[in-house]
């Protein structure tokens, strides 16, 4: 088995889309990392986020706002031998994208934001009145570096791109 760097948008953007939740990790003023898992939306490189207005992550993210956000999908442990403990590995697709948080303070894009973040988890269409949206904290961070890998792929002429269809089938939400 090997790992295999995908550089394809297509391929990256399926892995976004295929997650149930992505992980958020900053850096607080003490040099001190925080990661959470969190909901998400995407769309045209832009990953949306939303939390509370107030708290330590904000207040983190108001000090440095450069985040890493890392999605994994298909994760599974395989062996090449049950008895033998360094053959076990876990199989796995991530993107793994840096960026800054820009706050959404615009209403309209608040709701056109959660419109995006709420699709990744439903077909239905909603509505947001103005105290929900004036109470949520809305990020928009462009992905500026994208890394994408496959761990575990078997080292035959198996391509994750060649699968990119398969994958785009079974959003596993």
């Amino acid at each position: 088995m090997q790992t295999l760097n995908h550089t394809d948008k297509e391929v990256i953007e399926a892995i976004i889309l295929k997650a149930n939740i992505c992980f958020v990790g900053v850096v607080d003023p003490d040099n001190k990392p925080y990661v959470l898992p969190m909901n998400y939306g995407y769309k045209d490189g832009v990953i949306y986020l939303h939390s509370a207005p107030e708290g330590r992550l904000i207040d983190i993210v108001d000090n440095n706002p450069n985040i890493c956000i890392t999605f994994s999908i298909d994760n599974d442990l395989v062996f090449q031998h049950p008895e033998v403990a360094c053959s076990y590995r876990m199989t796995s697709k991530s993107v793994v994208a840096m960026g800054k948080v820009q706050w959404i303070e615009d209403m309209d894009e608040k709701r056109e934001a959660l419109d995006i973040l709420m699709q990744t988890y439903s077909e239905k269409k909603f509505e947001y009145s103005d105290p929900a949206v004036k109470n949520v904290k809305m990020w928009k961070v462009s992905m500026d570096e994208v890394t994408c890998k496959e761990f575990g792929a078997p080292h035959d002429e198996y391509k994750l791109k060649h699968n990119l269809e398969e994958l785009k089938k079974h959003p596993g939400k």
